[in-house]
């Protein structure tokens, strides 16, 4: 069997991937970049000689994961330029939990001048993407933002999304928005 060797960019690609995994599985405090070494395949000297520092590659993983979601809520608006259907493609995000896990690190980890920095331009910029997408007021993109939040808060206590754990108080907030 013949092994394909990646390029240096296909390898950040897979290490960018582990990280999103492992940010979003531990957090920024309780990922260990060997860790994210072990699973890209590569070794620990080699991701830091990619992204520099774990603090670089955490923003990297939060870059990585705000264009992500902005990508989804731009296909749901080539559908329908309605926030409605940037809420009923909220699914796809569910269905990527990692993405919203790791915006959550990334808010906790705020504290810190250069995260607390690139997450509020991100959500900010995500708040901006609404707004422009479907021409909400600033009342109802705070709404859809808000309902988003909640929906990503309890995707994090798994009680929403894949192998969610279902309770009736879940069910029925979940009802009420329109995502069971």
């Amino acid at each position: 069997m013949t092994r394909v060797r990646l390029t240096a960019a296909e390898r950040g690609e897979e290490v960018l991937r582990a990280a999103v995994q492992a940010f979003g599985a531990s957090g920024y405090e309780g990922t260990k970049t060997d860790e994210i070494a072990r699973m890209a395949g590569v070794s620990q000297p080699y991701v830091i000689r990619l992204f520099g520092t774990k603090q670089q590659l955490f923003l990297a993983a939060v870059q990585s994961v705000c264009d992500r979601i902005e990508q989804i809520f731009r296909e749901a608006a080539e559908e329908s330029p309605e926030l409605s259907s940037l809420g009923h493609n909220y699914e796809r995000l569910l269905e990527e939990p990692e993405l919203l896990l790791v915006l959550l690190h990334g808010f906790s980890a705020s504290g810190d001048p250069a995260i607390g920095d690139c997450v509020r331009n991100r959500f900010g910029g995500i708040y901006h993407l609404i707004r422009d997408l479907t021409g909400a007021s600033p009342r109802e993109a705070r709404e859809f933002l808000s309902t988003g939040m909640l929906l990503t808060v309890m995707s994090a206590m798994q009680v929403l999304g894949p192998n969610a754990i279902t309770l009736p108080w879940s069910e029925e907030l979940t009802s009420t928005f329109g995502t069971d």
